[in-house]
């Protein structure tokens, strides 16, 4: 099993930032990527970004990508995404998310998922 907390969710303004944590816990050792998803109201879950835990490869969706960035610190199990230059459509709340192995832009493939924070955007 592993736990997720989210943190870092909250409101700004257009072209503000944030930084979200997610801090994990159990067995982590397991993890071969971990992901952050958003999901507005009345719509899917999308992805926004992952990262491999070992290796540290990155990938982004399109809509996020040159404004955010996912990293990690292995030490402290915690997986971070700072937002920058954020837009309306950026309101969502966001969710961090384990894989053992899968396509890392896919929401079934993975495994374990936070409680999500909420990230609203005034323009």
């Amino acid at each position: 099993q592993v736990q997720l907390v989210e943190s870092g969710g909250g409101l700004v303004q257009a072209g503000g930032s944030l930084r979200l944590s997610c801090a994990a816990s159990g067995r982590t050792f397991s993890s071969y990527a971990m992901g952050w998803f958003r999901q507005a109201p009345g719509k899917e879950r999308e992805f926004v970004a992952a990262i491999t835990w070992s290796v540290g490869n990155t990938y982004y969706a399109g809509s996020v990508k040159g404004r955010f960035t996912i990293s990690k610190d292995s030490a402290k199990n915690t997986l971070y995404l700072q937002m920058n230059s954020l837009k309306p459509e950026d309101t969502a709340v966001y969710y961090c998310a384990v894989t053992q192995g899968g396509p890392v832009v896919v929401p079934g493939a993975y495994d374990y998922w936070g409680q999500g924070t909420q990230v609203s955007v005034s323009s």
